[in-house]
């Protein structure tokens, strides 16, 4: 629970991110807006307002540039950003105000529209903050403009007056007017605080509700799979205890062979009971149990020809894959011929995927009772697997062959197995049919 919820922590503050730097370039957008104005409105102000204008504008937009030049070039910025970029913010703003008052009247400074940036301060929190430092941004713009009000009042620049209409036609402030304004940057900073918060709680839902969504359609994958694989052994039970039924009475010998081939085959089949893939040379293991099963019943009327390219061997392959492939071409495919047959079992690499191939030279999909296309219990069964083990990065077909009988062909992605990790092996060793 702990790494999920780590996770869903690093994908918002990547989110956030994004989200602070495109809010310095906003930021820089308005600076560069305001000293064009601060430009066209020079010739009419006082020197000491120009003054002002230069003094705040100039290290305000040389921090916002800088942060390109520092920080962009990393793959991740720095967290504390986060409360910087607010925190010079306010400070340009509360110093605008500030100088205003101090180089010609706090009227003009109390009733300038530069209060208003407080808002857009405290509005751009929610999307690039956490919480905690969207409250510090509130607290610091409400303490800014307090702080400011206080300097003011104690230094008898700005006496408040009780009455606003005093105040409008006075030197001072209105304790009134200011006091809203206060009010009003204190509820601005809450519901800041709240947006972030309630933002903030969305997110991790969202997240949470993904990622349990994702576990349960893995769980649903693997529960299917596991379903799709117990299927195979008993068909194959049956099949193979009928056979040693069949032998006891006239070659108990071979009956006791089957039974011993039965049981190792069984004893390998339950200790990869718990694994979707394991390496083809596991595989051919337990198949090669299958087979000698096969070889006891069918006698020489059944050969088996197999070609296993020696770069895939530890090539990881659907656990069981083969079994039910090799078990549709003896009992379709060589079972009805009088004379016998004989099944070819295939693997190599062919442009970057391993290809396995299980043909038999009996007696066609028709008439050994198989579909042409491959829908048949086992070979769909297959099929289904390998849709839920690899998507769309797989290929089967099946169908009769040119010469005759019956092809299974399958290609799925090539990965090798070596001391437990995966590994592709170099282009170079793909091999043409």
């Amino acid at each position: 629970m702990r790494a999920e919820t780590g996770e869903s922590l690093e994908l918002l503050a990547a989110q956030r991110e994004r989200a602070e730097r495109r809010l310095n370039g906003l930021r820089a957008i308005m600076l560069l807006l305001l000293a064009s104005a601060a430009l066209a409105y020079a010739p009419s102000l006082p020197p000491a307002l120009n003054r002002v204008n230069v003094l705040v504008l100039t290290p305000t937009l040389g921090w916002t540039v800088a942060q390109w030049a520092l920080f962009y070039r990393r793959p991740r910025l720095p967290g504390w950003l986060a409360v910087a970029n607010p925190l010079v913010d306010v400070i340009a703003i509360t110093a605008t105000l500030g100088g205003y008052g101090l180089a010609h009247s706090p009227p003009l400074a109390f009733k300038s529209p530069i209060f208003l940036a407080y808002f857009a301060v405290l509005g751009s929190r929610p999307i690039a903050s956490s919480t905690r430092k969207a409250a510090a941004a509130a607290v610091i713009v409400v303490l800014a403009y307090a702080s400011l009000l206080t300097l003011f009042v104690v230094i008898g620049r700005a006496p408040p007056f009780a009455s606003p209409v005093a105040a409008s036609s006075g030197p001072g402030i209105s304790a009134l007017d200011e006091g809203a304004k206060l009010l009003l940057l204190a509820m601005g900073g809450l519901i800041s605080v709240y947006a972030t918060a309630w933002h903030e709680g969305m997110a991790m839902r969202y997240y949470q509700a993904s990622r349990d969504r994702e576990q349960l359609e893995i769980r649903l994958a693997q529960a299917q799979l596991s379903t799709l694989r117990q299927q195979l052994r008993p068909h194959f039970l049956f099949n193979t205890l009928n056979t040693i039924t069949a032998l006891i009475s006239v070659d108990a010998r071979s009956a006791e062979r089957m039974v011993s081939g039965l049981s190792a085959l069984l004893r390998l089949s339950l200790r990869s009971d718990d694994e979707q893939e394991v390496p083809l040379d596991r595989e051919m293991e337990m198949l090669e149990h299958y087979l000698e099963i096969q070889r006891l019943r069918f006698r020489d009327r059944l050969t088996i020809d197999v070609r296993i390219d020696p770069g895939v061997r530890q090539a990881l392959v659907p656990n069981l894959v083969l079994q039910p492939l090799v078990e549709n071409a003896i009992r379709h495919g060589i079972g009805p011929r009088a004379a016998g047959g004989r099944v070819t079992i295939a693997a190599t690499r062919r442009n970057g995927a391993l290809e396995l191939r299980v043909e038999d030279d009996g007696v066609g999909p028709r008439a050994g009772g198989q579909s042409a296309d491959g829908t048949g219990t086992g070979l769909a069964n297959t099929r289904a697997r390998l849709q839920h083990l690899y998507g769309p990065d797989h290929r089967f077909e099946a169908g009769g062959g040119t010469g005759g009988g019956f092809v299974v062909r399958l290609e799925i992605p090539l990965r090798i197995a070596r001391g437990g990790a995966f590994a592709a092996p170099p282009a170079t060793e793909d091999v043409d049919a």
